[in-house]
């Protein structure tokens, strides 16, 4: 049988019949995003290397060109989230790290976005006070009303339209 994916949700629609319950999808959702974005990489011709443990928040390294090493974080949110939290990453314990990013991706705004340690620290808040203080969390996306329809849509936030991916072009040239 012969598989092609255009887009992540076409991929996850293909095998939608084949899950019997929500719980293994919700449970193995972010580790088969993993792999799809490792795939990726993959495809654009990037030596992807996957740790066998996460215990530094690693889920990939890549090996450029230039034999420089990039660590990366990846982080994902279904379709299945409550209505305007699509791309909501929140209690992300991050300090500073050279040469780090994270890969963001919403299923149900089939976007991804990339960003540097840096970037991430710059862009994200970072809880004061309650159970999460000291974690950072970013809201990529916002949520408007359709005049017409009344009908709540979300869509990215503009002022996170420069991370958006359409590569790793990015990543793999910086070094």
């Amino acid at each position: 049988m012969r598989l092609d994916c255009v887009t992540l949700a076409t991929c996850l629609a293909f095998g939608k019949n084949q899950m019997t319950t929500p719980f293994r999808h919700s449970a193995g959702f972010g580790k088969r995003i993993e792999y799809w974005i490792i795939g990726l990489m993959l495809k654009e011709g990037m030596d992807v290397y996957v740790p066998l443990v996460d215990d530094h928040a690693v889920d990939a390294i890549v090996r450029r060109k230039d034999g420089t090493i990039a660590l990366v974080q990846i982080k994902a949110r279904s379709k299945t989230v409550i209505s305007g939290d699509a791309a909501l990453f929140a209690a992300i314990l991050h300090e500073s790290r050279a040469d780090y990013w994270f890969v963001f991706y919403s299923e149900r705004l089939d976007t991804i976005w990339l960003m540097t340690s840096e970037e991430f620290i710059t862009e994200a808040v970072q809880n004061k006070t309650g159970k999460n203080a000291g974690l950072r969390a970013i809201w990529f996306n916002g949520t408007r009303t359709n005049k017409k329809t009344g009908e709540k849509i979300e869509y990215v936030k503009e002022r996170f339209l420069r991370y958006v991916a359409h590569d790793f072009s990015r990543l793999a040239a910086q070094g």
